[in-house]
């Protein structure tokens, strides 16, 4: 359920829409968590694998050998890279979905 509202809809959806102002999964701690040190920890070990998987992005985006990483017009795959910059950027994976 977590993947279909967060992840999954980010890979097929916020290649096609422009978007702004989002809350991302990771971003930030909930102000109520930051007294729960077991919440705070696990949160913190979430943010660090996050991290992770925007660096194995990273590497494979840099990775020439991989498919459609030569010729003209080839963009760097960013639909699913945990943390964005603000604004529209094609990037982050949302808290949750409105339908």
């Amino acid at each position: 359920m977590i993947w279909v509202a967060s992840g999954h809809h980010s890979a097929v959806n916020f290649g096609k829409y422009a978007f702004a102002d989002e809350e991302y999964i990771g971003k930030e701690m909930e102000p109520a968590w930051t007294e729960n040190l077991v919440l705070k920890a696990a949160f913190e070990r979430f943010n660090g694998k996050l991290k992770e998987l925007e660096g194995v992005i990273d590497d494979r985006n840099a990775n020439m050998s991989l498919k459609n990483r030569i010729g003209a017009g080839v963009v760097p795959y960013e639909l699913l890279k945990p943390f964005s910059e603000p604004g529209v950027t094609g990037k982050g994976v949302p808290n949750s979905i409105s339908i």
